[in-house]
């Protein structure tokens, strides 16, 4: 025994770093937000839509479509390919006021506090009738390999948040709205800064 105590000390100093390292790099690779405290909300919602399709049910959906049958199953399947998670949560209601601040700083302290998000679109929108629409979409990466998306969309009577687990883009976000659960935010007529430059930047003069 006295030969085994005095080495614990070196060993936890060696031990307790990795430990640490495992933890954030777990921490980093979860691109799953905690959204349930939103349910909350149902009572005093009008509409709700509520999504929660783990990898397996993904799967099932997947292997019953048939890109044979239809171009539209096809491109739906290809859109799914890789994505091990869809959860949508959007509650509706009746008159404004109905959330706060405080039910959307919980996802907000996700999003910002974990260095591996990173939001690279936001906009604000006014709708027809008026209606203000703050709409911030958040990717998680890891080096080359992106692990997640999340949406966080606001208006004066609607709360939306999507959060899509795997490889997935702002390109095939926006080709899977209305499907799956997912709601239209008009992300198609989004671009990314880095499509915008491209599509300003003039092309060479040939000689």
């Amino acid at each position: 025994m006295k030969a085994i105590f005095p080495k614990l000390p070196g060993l936890l100093f060696v031990v307790l770093p990795l430990l640490a390292v495992n933890a954030a790099t777990a921490y980093a690779q979860d691109a799953k937000l905690r959204i349930d405290h939103l349910n909350k909300l149902s009572d005093k919602a009008v509409q709700i839509i509520d999504v929660n399709m783990g990898e397996s049910i993904i799967q099932l959906a997947a292997s019953m479509l048939n890109e044979k049958r239809s171009p539209d199953e096809a491109k739906i399947k290809e859109l799914i390919k890789g994505i091990q998670g869809v959860f949508v949560k959007r509650f509706e209601f009746d008159k404004e006021g109905e959330f706060t601040d405080s039910d959307i700083a919980p996802i907000r302290s996700q999003l910002h506090d974990n260095p591996a998000w990173e939001r690279i679109v936001s906009v604000i929108s006014r709708k027809k009738g008026g209606d203000k629409m703050n709409v911030e979409v958040f990717l998680m990466s890891q080096g080359t390999v992106v692990k997640g998306l999340a949406v966080l969309a606001t208006e004066a009577k609607a709360i939306t948040v999507v959060n899509l687990v795997g490889p997935v883009d702002l390109q095939k976000l926006s080709e899977l709205e209305g499907k799956f659960g997912i709601p239209k935010l008009g992300l198609k007529q989004t671009e990314q800064p880095d499509d915008a430059e491209k599509k300003e930047k003039p092309e060479p003069k040939k000689p």
